[in-house]
């Protein structure tokens, strides 16, 4: 059990990640991908996965096992991460003393290969050669499934920022997950191991983790600025759905979001079955639609309260054309 002790400075400074963390999902998936658990979720990517991955991402086994401890510096909690050369470069600069640290503490638990020696000594190559194996790793795991992984992430923040408008802070909390139950002062998190963390007015930073599986994750050391990540909601066919957009000739020419908002509105679809479906936000949806209709492809009529978008005549044309052997529209 992790349990999360809050003064009332810290309710009021709780934040909410404004997106995917890219060494979150690298380190959090790393760890899935070796799981045998899951396997509704997470089974197809698995299996696309394991064969397409080169040899020099073996180096992150060691560091990122299916069960146990990882180093924190995996997941750093300063540095802007907007790119994944971003997050690289923070990974990078890691601190020798922290590096030192992390590496002692998860070799107590278990053995680790002779080269993290140099890795916790600041060595620049074996730096190098980690930050290398997590780029290759992303570009091969992660990025043909990025847009799909930001769009749960995004949905998932979506309906936490309403329950903090709706109910504060401590509704926030209260419907995390069902591994999570907030007593006050205390977040109780069913967790692998005992550990406690009293936040002191730094607040706490919640990671909505598209890989985290399969309960929310902590830094071990609780000197750092606190942050919890969590697991979102998925879809069972995530991953289907995600390689069918790729090499798709339409989605080159408007984009995958404004292909799926056409082909959605073959036969009239609203506002809220276009965000569910495509698992992204009413505004972007809107904003889609208005390019969209602009170019003559969709029109809009209300009714009822709610908006329906319909494909035009053209629209319908431009699908037609586009649905090749293999491609329907």
């Amino acid at each position: 059990m992790l349990r999360v002790h809050f003064t009332s400075e810290d309710l009021t400074r709780v934040r909410i990640a404004p997106g995917p963390d890219f060494l979150w999902e690298v380190s959090n998936s790393f760890q899935t991908l070796q799981r045998r658990d899951g396997g509704r979720v997470f089974g197809e990517w698995r299996r696309w996965v394991r064969p397409r991955l080169p040899d020099d991402c073996r180096i992150l086994a060691p560091l990122l096992p299916p069960h146990g401890d990882s180093p924190d510096f995996l997941t750093p909690t300063s540095g802007h991460h907007g790119t994944l050369q971003a997050a690289v470069d923070t990974l990078l600069r890691t601190p020798t003393t922290r590096l030192r640290a992390d590496l002692a503490r998860v070799a107590a638990t278990r053995r680790l290969p002779p080269w993290t020696q140099s890795l916790a000594a600041g060595d620049v190559r074996a730096l190098h050669r980690l930050g290398q194996a997590v780029r290759t790793y992303h570009r091969e795991a992660l990025a043909p499934f990025w847009r799909r992984i930001h769009a749960q992430v995004d949905v998932d923040r979506a309906l936490r920022v309403r329950a903090l408008l709706d109910g504060g802070t401590e509704a926030l909390l209260s419907g995390l997950s069902p591994q999570i139950r907030w007593q006050h002062p205390v977040l109780e998190v069913a967790y692998p191991v005992e550990q406690t963390l009293h936040l002191r007015g730094r607040g706490l930073t919640l990671q909505p983790s598209f890989f985290c599986w399969p309960q929310p994750l902590t830094l071990a050391d609780a000197e750092l600025p606190p942050v919890l990540g969590y697991p979102i909601e998925h879809t069972a066919d995530w991953t289907q759905a995600a390689l069918a957009r790729r090499g798709d000739p339409l989605a080159a020419l408007l984009g995958q979001t404004r292909t799926a908002v056409l082909r959605a509105s073959y036969d009239g679809c609203s506002t809220v079955e276009l965000a569910r479906l495509l698992g992204v936000t009413h505004p972007a949806v809107s904003q889609h639609v208005q390019v969209l209709r602009a170019a003559g492809l969709v029109t809009t009529v209300r009714s009822g309260g709610r908006s329906l978008h319909l494909a035009t005549a053209h629209g319908r044309a431009l699908l037609r054309v586009a649905a090749q052997p293999g491609r329907p529209a």
